[in-house]
């Protein structure tokens, strides 16, 4: 079975918020009612869609049950509106198939999908990890972080991905600006940004959709830049982009959870709040540089 899905736009890998309970794991529990909240603040300032239990939604740290709450929360508050695009990530085969399963049974529209995490697998078992994914038959956004997994999706590789009828993109984040032009050379799929500081850069090269984290905390400036460089108004897009890259570029460090959801509540439009363990709080030097760079973006969009 084969399956489509339009990726074009800003698809937001979402933070989720938590909640002080002493009966939850490391005394925080799921907000869920904040996080429907946050999906619909998303998707009323015209992003495409959002990508529930990716690293930014700190799967890891959940429990099975809340893990799957999160995709159906995400499911009923975009309502169709656009599309849920849940993290399936695992360190086998058997437990991404599995959580693919469960995306598909509650809704989500496609998946994404890491290579195995923590092993660091050679090419014929990332070949397998995404061939048994593919076989529930929704759409796969293959994601290329060899920062984090050891393991590079590289052009040719996802060449060969991409023979998997439901692998229809792959979301890079290799901080190689070349990949774009290169994979599109080798086959066809969808490009789409990874890595928010790479962004304009990326659009330009042909890249036909953004899987973004700081959308979290600016989604209208982020549709904006999407849509200036798809009318072609690239002077106009690299203007605004280059007034929000500084803080954009925290989404490529350790921190990113942690510094995406302070600006989050520094912008304040939704809520980010506090990250599970093994994320504790910002060292006193990154906090005051998050709050500068996110302040000194919002000042330029004030004036605008």
């Amino acid at each position: 079975m084969s399956s489509t899905i339009d990726l074009g736009g800003v698809v937001v890998a979402t933070t989720l918020p938590f909640k002080a309970d002493d009966s939850a794991p490391a005394g925080l529990a799921v907000d869920y009612d904040r996080y429907a909240e946050h999906c619909e603040f998303l998707i009323a300032n015209g992003c495409r869609g959002v990508g529930p239990n990716g690293s930014l939604g700190e799967y890891s740290s959940l429990t099975d049950d809340e893990r799957r709450r999160v995709v159906q929360v995400a499911v009923e508050a975009v309502a169709g509106r656009g599309v849920v695009v849940a993290g399936v990530h695992g360190v086998g085969w058997h437990q991404a198939q599995h959580w693919a399963r469960i995306a598909a049974e509650d809704g989500a529209d496609g998946v994404l999908l890491l290579p195995p995490t923590i092993y660091r697998a050679n090419r014929a078992e990332v070949v397998e990890h995404y061939a048994k994914v593919n076989e529930v038959g929704l759409p796969i956004m293959a994601y290329n972080n060899p920062f984090d997994t050891k393991v590079d999706l590289t052009p040719d590789l996802v060449a060969e991905l991409a023979e998997l009828e439901n692998v229809v993109a792959i979301k890079e984040f290799s901080a190689d600006i070349r990949r774009v032009m290169e994979i599109q050379e080798l086959c066809d799929i969808d490009v789409i940004a990874g890595a928010d500081d790479l962004l304009f850069e990326s659009l330009v090269a042909g890249a036909v959709g953004w899987f973004a984290g700081y959308p979290n905390a600016f989604p209208k400036e982020a549709v904006e830049i999407y849509s200036l460089v798809q009318q072609g108004r690239i002077a106009e897009a690299r203007e605004l982009y280059s007034h929000l890259v500084a803080v954009f570029r925290w989404d490529s460090r350790t921190e990113f959870v942690q510094a995406i959801k302070l600006s989050i509540d520094i912008a304040g439009q939704s809520y980010g709040g506090r990250t599970r363990p093994p994320r504790g709080p910002l060292s006193p030097e990154h906090e005051a540089q998050v709050r500068k760079d996110t302040e000194k973006a919002l000042a330029h969009l004030a004036a605008r």
